[in-house]
């Protein structure tokens, strides 16, 4: 990280005001959640005698669902005001997360992994814009605090996983629950109510006409066929390594690290080099080339890619939500709807059908190799010219990379 962008990061961190803190706090803990059951999937499957293709499906249901929010979210935020939705969706998460950890089948589990997706969509998609209505220094401290905040939630949650899931597979859900809690006590008591603030109308299906524009479709289905293969790695390898929950979740914390790192000080060089589009298509070819590496039967090989793949997980992130943030001439927070709905639906597809694809090839390999070609093909789309210039920087708004979380 350079001395710049240091010291902006910590000009961003003095003299917020409580509401700030608290909001960032809480979408620390919600982007968790993504990781959460990393570590513990192994004892979920023993815990509730379930097989892998329906222990991943604990991915898809909490994907799934909060897809489908992600074209909600925006007009319940313009209609309701940002704290009410903030609290709902708060509310939701400590609920689903408080059942989950008395949950006795796992069916019962996906079900409630699917409320907590709702959760998180109706909150993630509103943080952003309470911490950068609230923040002092301008928006783009704010940013910075918000990316600060997703990379901690990455790297703590599979850590966090790990140590009370080596208890027991129901602590992770527990220790949530108890500090989502705090969470909605505090924003319920810091954040100032905006019932009475004048908001633009967001219309239901803005989002989906905004992917009529060829660029902003072509640039959502390359991030999807990505998601899908970021998903292969979240979902599959744990079960490729066969280890415990605290050897799995100290990997994916140093994952959650290197994607924080990336996102955060390396993406924006890269963009400023080749252009935020051109940089996206040589990353996700070089994360094809990473699940190649993966599909090595090795498990030391496996351990090492699984790391190295969080730098170009946090570039593709950024990358991704700036080419779409540019793109288009849609509304920002509309194209990013769009967006987000077609990237996050190839990641309830890859969750929902990675074990099935590796017992389909009757290789536990099978889903990195398959990974690899839907790289190619996402690398490949965004290779296409396009009649607008590609932009050497990345939009302020690349940082809503965190609300699919």
């Amino acid at each position: 990280m350079s001395a710049e962008h240091h010291s902006s990061l910590l000009d961003a961190v003095k003299g917020q005001p409580k509401q700030v803190w608290i909001t960032a706090f809480a979408a620390v803990i919600a982007f968790m959640g993504i990781g959460l059951v990393d570590p513990i999937l192994l004892s979920i499957a023993k815990g509730l005698d379930a097989t892998p293709s329906q222990v991943t499906l604990l991915f898809s249901s909490y994907l799934g669902v909060q897809v489908i929010a992600m074209l909600v979210t925006g007009a319940a935020s313009a209609k309701f005001g940002a704290k009410r939705t903030v609290l709902v969706g708060l509310s939701l998460i400590v609920v689903a997360t408080a059942l989950c950890a008395a949950a006795g089948s796992i069916e019962q589990l996906v079900g409630l992994r699917a409320v907590w997706g709702l959760g998180n969509a109706f909150f993630i998609a509103t943080a952003l814009s309470v911490i950068v209505g609230a923040a002092t220094g301008g928006q783009s401290g704010a940013i910075l605090l918000y990316e600060a905040a997703l990379g901690v939630g990455l790297s703590v949650g599979p850590l966090l996983g790990a140590l009370l899931g080596s208890i027991s597979w129901r602590g992770p859900f527990l220790g949530t629950a108890i500090l989502m809690a705090g969470a909605l006590v505090l924003c319920g008591v810091f954040l100032k109510s905006d019932k009475h603030e004048k908001r633009d109308p967001i219309k239901l299906l803005d989002p989906i006409r905004a992917l009529k524009h060829t660029g902003l479709l072509r640039t959502s289905v390359a991030s999807a066929l990505y998601t899908a293969a970021f998903f292969a790695v979240l979902a599959w390898s744990p079960f490729v390594l066969g280890w415990n929950a605290i050897a799995v979740g100290l990997i994916f914390c140093g994952w959650g690290l290197c994607v924080a790192v990336a996102g955060v000080a390396l993406a924006p060089r890269l963009a400023a080099k080749l252009g935020e589009r051109h940089a996206a298509a040589v990353a996700v070819f070089g994360y094809a080339v990473l699940m190649l590496v993966l599909a090595v039967p090795s498990k030391p090989v496996l351990v090492a890619g699984i790391i190295v793949s969080g730098l170009v997980s946090g570039l593709l992130n950024t990358l991704f939500t700036g080419t779409a943030m540019s793109i288009s001439d849609a509304l920002r927070p509309v194209a990013s709807a769009g967006y987000n709905f077609c990237r996050w639906l190839g990641g309830a597809v890859a969750a929902t059908l990675v074990g099935h694809v590796a017992e389909w090839f009757g290789s536990p390999q099978a889903p990195f190799v398959v990974s690899a070609i839907l790289c190619v093909v996402a690398g490949g789309l965004l290779s296409l010219r396009e009649k607008k210039a590609d932009p050497h920087l990345v939009p302020k708004e690349a940082a809503l990379v965190g609300e699919e979380f």
